[in-house]
């Protein structure tokens, strides 16, 4: 019989995919991880209650010392280089479809299963990862760093439904998720992430000039940390037209802004690409997304497995922001590669 370890975080997602596998017949065992900083002990007797309840076996993994390491430390040292990280795109790989589904693996399961809404087909040239049917909580992007070797021992039970399905469902059986809420979106910062970085003392960038391309001073922000590219909002600054963040010059310790006419690009690079598909075999059009919530677009890529990928749009779009993924997709919806964007050269922004 297939024994399958299913991460559960208390959330409604992932408990109806413990149900639905145990319901199809597979030996299912519910494995908890702790990653955050802060643990939960409520929450942890509320699961391990649940899971007695259901006569489901229950086991708690603790891992926050490595997701200290490998998550919240280059986060801050991205913010350190001026860049806007996604810890959710580094965490999949490295902890839940990393240390996690090891762990998961030693403890005798054969696979990891997880709530996450994205479409994981086991086909004979190896798995493909692909959008999920509900367009509004597809997670398939923050997958894309996940190599591919990996998913071969993966499943992901809510593929084909939507959240409010999800919800109905869990709702019918007579049981209620201990964290109904949806999830924060970044899991070990409870508020915002400017004092998260002040709580940890980190060093970053002090004030320095706002100015225009052409070198006009505007103003000043009071560190490049603080903004991300294509930011229009909380500039602080007057214009006889609405400003966006075109370029962090980290050298001068400038911030350049400009009309939306500026903020708008064809190109963007990233570092070296997980590739879930071989290259050689992509259809003839792609699309790439370069944030979350972002309709994809038609792009050309060319791509160095050492040096990532140089991606042109075939329509200008708003600047990507270094530190985020650029995921390209088939027109079906399938996962082709993923890689983190890396600046432009300045004198290109």
């Amino acid at each position: 019989m297939t024994r399958i370890a299913v991460a559960i975080s208390g959330g409604t997602d992932s408990l109806l995919s413990l149900l639905l596998l145990r319901e199809s017949g597979a030996e299912v065992m519910a494995v908890h991880a702790r990653f955050a900083p802060q643990a939960d002990a409520a929450l942890d007797d509320q699961l391990r209650a649940l899971c007695e309840k259901l006569g489901i076996a229950w086991h708690v993994l603790d891992l926050r010392q490595e997701f200290e390491r490998l998550v919240i430390a280059p986060f801050i040292a991205a913010y350190q280089q001026g860049q806007t990280p996604n810890p959710c795109a580094l965490c999949n790989p490295a902890m839940k479809f990393g240390l996690l589904l090891d762990q998961a693996l030693a403890l005798g399961a054969t696979a990891l299963a997880t709530g996450h809404y994205c479409r994981l087909e086991q086909r004979a040239d190896g798995p493909c990862l692909g959008r999920g049917l509900d367009a509004l909580k597809d997670q398939s992007y923050f997958l894309s760093l996940v190599p591919r070797e990996r998913l071969r021992h993966v499943h992901f039970p809510l593929a084909a439904w939507t959240k409010d399905q999800a919800c109905q469902a869990l709702a019918q059986r007579g049981l209620s998720a201990p964290v109904p809420a949806e999830s924060q979106e970044i899991c070990f910062i409870p508020h915002d992430y400017r004092e998260f970085l002040r709580q940890r003392q980190v060093m970053l960038s002090g004030p320095g000039p706002i100015t225009l391309r052409d070198g006009t001073v505007l103003g000043r922000h009071a560190g490049l940390w603080n903004h991300t590219l294509g930011q229009r909002k909380g500039l602080g600054v007057a214009f006889t037209e609405p400003l966006y963040v075109l370029a962090k010059d980290h050298s001068g310790n400038r911030l350049i802004v400009g009309p939306k006419s500026q903020s708008l690009a064809r190109t963007v690079r990233t570092g070296p690409p997980n590739f879930l598909r071989n290259p050689q075999d992509w259809p003839a059009q792609v699309l790439v997304q370069t944030m979350y919530r972002q309709r994809p677009a038609l792009a050309q890529v060319q791509w160095n497995s050492n040096q990532g990928l140089n991606i042109t749009f075939d329509q200008p779009r708003p600047i990507a922001t270094p530190g985020q993924v650029a995921a390209v997709y088939s027109p079906d919806g399938d996962v082709l590669a993923g890689a983190l964007i890396v600046p432009e050269p300045l004198e290109n922004s």
